[in-house]
């Protein structure tokens, strides 16, 4: 009964927080999604045979059904005869709705996107915009692509951030972060025409020249050793038709290759590069979509409506995780077990050893077995944004002009 029980209360949870889609959709969604944290896989059939035990009804039905869900409206079951009207569900819909779904959720009025791509063996590209939080990302908007050249992503990455500006409710910080090869003067513009910050990553070697400087200066040379930093505004580029105006943080840490370089909009004072460093988090992100939980890379799909359809029972299979391990772990000293939080999350020792979607499974197995509710979404209290030391001096190079 428990299982039962809880397949109704995330029906009702998919429904009232999605009140867009239709009955059916909702549902179909609320069975994807529901079997891929069951089964720790997308696959169709292993979900369609969990139903078929959990329910009593034909697997043949349940594997119809949830095949249907993901299919456009011409290609469903009784089209051709003219005998039902079907619907094909809009994926980009959602987007703002699942957004403002993580917003309810979200304690604060500070909010970290990470935009970046994944890839499906050699066949399919899917460019995400994320919500970063406790060491795992939430995909929030996405789009599916044949590979492809990045050149022909500038459209993709303009609508996804589009569709999700009006969930972000007036006065928050948003922070937009992004990787050096996905760099463009356009994309640093749009972000700040939506009210968001960009953090996007410039590659060491590009020049820069600060204000109240003559001369350009290679990126790197800004930071010359490691452990040095340096903040200001200034010019990037120097022909004039690439120019940009923006604020450089630059931090060389220990362990790192090469420094870190990012642009942003904030002034010097108020920026944090450190913050850059959540931009990792997309990659768990990645990682729990594939062979860390969900087993996406074994799916055999390669038509790209379909795979985007299947990415929003993902996306909201994960925000559900995140938030049941979130609430878990502030939770865990109050019920008298601060033993298991300094086992997960040591103190000062780094990173937490067990994701907060790992916890949220470990936690759904222990309901199920004591045969109580299941818990359902309830908060998501973001970590504190990470913090470097206090900039030092500017570097001799700057200090001699």
């Amino acid at each position: 009964m428990a299982h039962q029980n809880g397949l109704s209360e995330w029906t009702a949870q998919v429904s009232t927080n999605l009140p867009h889609l239709s009955k059916p959709q909702a549902l179909g969604l609320a069975l994807w999604s529901y079997g891929i944290v069951m089964m720790r896989s997308c696959g169709r059939t292993t979900i369609a045979t969990f139903f078929a035990l959990l329910l009593g009804q034909k697997a043949a039905t349940l594997n119809q059904r949830l095949r249907e869900w993901c299919y456009e409206a011409e290609a469903k079951a009784g089209v051709k005869s003219g005998a039902k009207k079907r619907q094909q569900l809009d994926v980009t819909s959602c987007f703002a709705p699942l957004l403002a779904w993580l917003v309810r959720l979200w304690h604060g009025r500070s909010l970290a996107l990470a935009i970046d791509a994944t890839t499906l063996d050699s066949r399919l590209s899917v460019l995400v915009v994320s919500v970063v939080s406790h060491s795992c990302a939430i995909p929030v908007a996405w789009t599916v692509l044949p590979q492809q050249r990045k050149g022909k992503w500038r459209s993709h990455w303009l609508r996804l951030l589009r569709l999700l500006r009006p969930a972000i409710p007036e006065g928050w910080t948003v922070l937009v972060l992004a990787d050096r090869g996905l760099y463009a003067g356009w994309l640093f513009r749009r972000i700040k025409r939506l009210g968001w910050h960009p953090y996007l990553r410039a590659r060491s070697d590009w020049q820069f020249r600060p204000d109240g400087k003559r001369n350009y200066y290679r990126l790197s040379s800004l930071v010359p050793d490691v452990g040095r930093h340096w903040a200001g505004t200034g010019t990037l580029f120097r022909t004039p038709s690439k120019q940009l105006r923006c604020t450089l943080l630059a931090y060389w840490g220990e362990g790192c290759e090469q420094p870190w370089c990012v642009l942003t909009d904030l002034p010097a004072e108020a920026a944090e590069v450190a913050c850059y460093g959540l931009r990792s988090w997309c990659e768990q992100g990645f990682k729990v979509f594939k062979r860390g939980a969900w087993q996406w890379n074994s799916s055999r799909m390669s038509e790209p409506g379909r795979v985007e359809r299947l990415w929003l029972a993902l996306a909201v299979a994960t925000l559900w995780m995140v938030s049941v391990g979130g609430a878990l772990e502030d939770e865990l000293e109050s019920v008298g077990l601060p033993e298991l939080s300094e086992l997960l999350l040591p103190a000062g020792k780094g990173r937490r050893r067990m994701r907060l979607l790992r916890l949220a499974l470990i936690w759904l197995m222990v309901c199920l077995l004591r045969g109580v509710r299941f818990p359902m979404p309830a908060r998501l209290v973001p970590e504190p944004w990470p913090r470097r030391p206090q900039w030092p001096q500017l570097p001799p190079l700057l200090e001699a002009e």
